[in-house]
């Protein structure tokens, strides 16, 4: 699943060059997870504003609301220069074309989303980002803020990491690195984690996701950004994807074992309880 890092990669792949642009089409192709909530003729003559970031959510302003865009579990959006776009695949499902350039969801599985709203706390925009926690790169993201957060939770730290209501961004794989830099257990329970380890585990976040930000993220089976390009960070990833293999400090075995029905890889070394 596309995480904080690949959004992000992504926002950054397309929107300098699509802002600004005027409308000039909309293709809404096979549903999604929720419906468009528009005509979407009504988008057409509209300008593009500043595309903006909020979790794993993007947020395209329009002259009159915005698209609120969402990858799913194996979402990609595509930047195309030139305005008209080729016909629409099978997974192509949202396709904007404009004056700078066009913008295409494709998404096989069918669970991401493009959401008209009038506003980011307005209408469908607002109920879908009320959960969300702190930015990972939030200056409140502090070790003492995650210590409060985590005394009221009697879960797994690495379940309480996923949640995303905590703080964002901490998806499966770079979960499982925070905590390996942190020197912490993921099967630790959150209402244990002193002060001081909760201060190790908000740095190994923040480290970890700017790691991935400037390798551009992760491609395990299929992200590319708006250009096509493969992320590089699960190349060197400590734990993620090594079940079996040498641990890079101890040399003893990276274990897997399964969470929540999601994989989880640690070093019993060099990560305790």
């Amino acid at each position: 699943m596309p995480e904080l890092p690949e959004v992000e990669i992504t926002r950054l792949s397309f929107a300098d060059r699509i802002e600004g642009g005027r409308v000039t089409g909309v293709r809404v192709g096979k549903p999604l997870r929720w419906p468009l909530g528009c005509d979407a003729a009504s988008l057409l003559a509209q300008t593009v504003g500043a595309a903006r970031r909020r979790g794993k959510y993007l947020w395209l302003p329009l002259q009159h609301g915005g698209l609120l865009l969402h990858l799913g579990m194996s979402g990609s959006i595509a930047y195309h220069p030139e305005p008209a776009l080729p016909p629409g695949g099978a997974h192509d499902h949202f396709d904007l074309q404009t004056t700078r350039g066009s913008l295409r969801l494709t998404d096989p599985r069918r669970f991401g989303a493009v959401v008209w709203s009038p506003a980011p706390d307005e209408g469908p925009a607002a109920k879908l980002l009320a959960g969300l926690g702190l930015e990972p790169f939030d200056t409140a993201f502090t070790g003492d803020y995650l210590h409060a957060a985590l005394r009221r939770r009697r879960v797994a730290v690495k379940q309480a990491l996923l949640a995303g209501d905590i703080v964002v961004g901490a998806g499966n794989i770079y979960a499982c690195e925070a905590l390996f830099r942190a020197g912490i257990d993921p099967r630790t329970r959150s209402d244990r984690l002193s002060r001081p380890r909760c201060e190790r585990l908000a740095q190994a976040v923040r480290e970890v996701l700017a790691q991935a930000l400037s390798l551009g993220g992760s491609t395990l089976r299929d992200f590319r950004d708006a250009h096509g390009m493969a992320g590089r960070f699960q190349l060197q990833a400590g734990v993620y994807g090594r079940e079996g293999q040498a641990c890079g400090r101890c040399a003893g075995p990276v274990r897997r074992i399964v969470q929540g029905q999601r994989s989880t890889f640690f070093c019993a070394a060099c990560q305790r309880r």
